[in-house]
């Protein structure tokens, strides 16, 4: 097994982004095996099964993102994630036609054979690793097994952002036994929130200069937005009508709280600062500022909001209004986007934000039929 130089920053090195993580691991499979291409990591959904792109190192200027495919669409990936099987392909020009759309992109830039691993924790499919080359019959067993290492290091790197998730949420799970987080519409807002997040980010990050790694750590750590408020008093929490503004005040120390249970974790449970780290704080302590100054806790304003943090609250903003409270109707999805917008043209909102959603009726009401939106 080649020795790997140490001397850079390894991959899984805390300090660096996913991306730069798979570049560094690209290098070092280059060095000893200048063929290997392209390296990349789809992830799997489990809520929406579907596969979506992540993070990539590849020769070429026009990436393949932004894509994704219900995993039963792709019945050869379905097949190796049912088996748990990794798949070597020879010549990818001799597969069966028609070829998807990743086989014809595959075959566009040249490449033609491939590795493709399924990742696991446990039983639970994580997404595929793939190798590709633009040399028929490339990934030989020598190669296979020389490849293994680099398997468990892109294994281990998505496993560490997925575990950070679960870690913060297991904050919340430890207070379960709460009425306010066992309420099922609180589970189907956090679905709605999260899949709303991600249906705007993907349309801003383009014109922000955000990749699919972006994209998905905001679809991630959306659903952490208000961690803080296992913190806030039931009688104020579940209060079915508006709220005195003592309690309003009350409320709002979630925010205050959620950032301090989150650097507490990092302290206590040894997690070093990451790139991705950094965004799911970003959420938590900023999805209740507007970009005029107007928010809270800390007023800020303009570029200090973090693009994340606008997009959270804008999905957050947008399910409120048309989910079902005890003291008001609901309002249509096209009330709610006059609503939006009017907060964009205030200067609240961030108006990309809001067009996102404007943009795509089908796949809000396609959000909202799936986790049980009552309009």
């Amino acid at each position: 097994m080649p020795n790997v130089d140490s001397s850079a920053a390894p991959a899984g090195d805390p300090g660096t982004s996913l991306t730069e993580q798979m570049r560094w691991l690209h290098a070092r499979v280059r060095h000893h095996h200048p063929q290997v291409h392209r390296i990349s990591i789809a992830l799997y959904d489990s809520r929406h099964d579907t596969l979506k792109t992540y993070v990539d190192s590849s020769d070429v200027a026009d990436r393949l993102t932004l894509y994704e495919r219900p995993l039963a669409d792709v019945p050869s990936l379905f097949e190796l994630a049912h088996n748990h099987s990794a798949r070597v392909i020879d010549d990818m020009a001799q597969l069966p036609q028609p070829h998807g759309e990743h086989t014809l992109w595959l075959l566009s830039h040249g490449y033609r054979s491939s590795y493709t691993v399924p990742l696991y924790q446990s039983a639970k499919l994580l997404g595929f690793l793939f190798f590709d080359s633009r040399r028929r019959g490339l990934f030989d067993s020598r190669l296979l097994h020389e490849l293994q290492m680099y398997v468990q290091w892109c294994r281990l790197s998505v496993l560490n952002m997925f575990n950070l998730s679960q870690a913060v949420a297991g904050i919340a799970t430890s207070a379960g036994a709460r009425a306010h987080l066992r309420d099922i519409e609180t589970g189907r807002h956090l679905d709605r929130l999260s899949s709303y997040s991600r249906l705007i980010a993907k349309a801003v990050a383009p014109q922000f200069g955000r990749d699919d790694e972006f994209i998905e750590h905001v679809y991630l750590f959306s659903p952490l937005h208000d961690v803080g408020k296992v913190g806030v008093a039931d009688y104020v929490l579940l209060k079915p009508g508006p709220l005195t503004d003592e309690q309003r005040i009350a409320m709002q120390e979630h925010v205050a709280l959620g950032a301090r249970l989150i650097e507490e974790m990092m302290q206590e449970g040894g997690i070093v600062s990451t790139p991705y780290f950094q965004v799911l704080k970003n959420i938590v302590r900023c999805h209740h500022e507007f970009l005029d100054g107007s928010g809270y806790p800390q007023r800020v304003a303009g570029d200090a909001v973090p693009l994340e943090a606008r997009i959270v609250a804008t999905a957050d903003i947008f399910d409120a209004l048309t989910s079902v409270r005890p003291y008001r109707t609901p309002c249509s999805n096209d009330e709610a986007l006059v609503e939006l917008r009017r907060m964009a043209d205030a200067g609240q909102l961030d108006p990309h934000c809001v067009s996102a959603l404007a943009r795509s009726p089908g796949g809000v009401t396609g959000i909202q039929q799936k986790f049980g939106l009552t309009a």
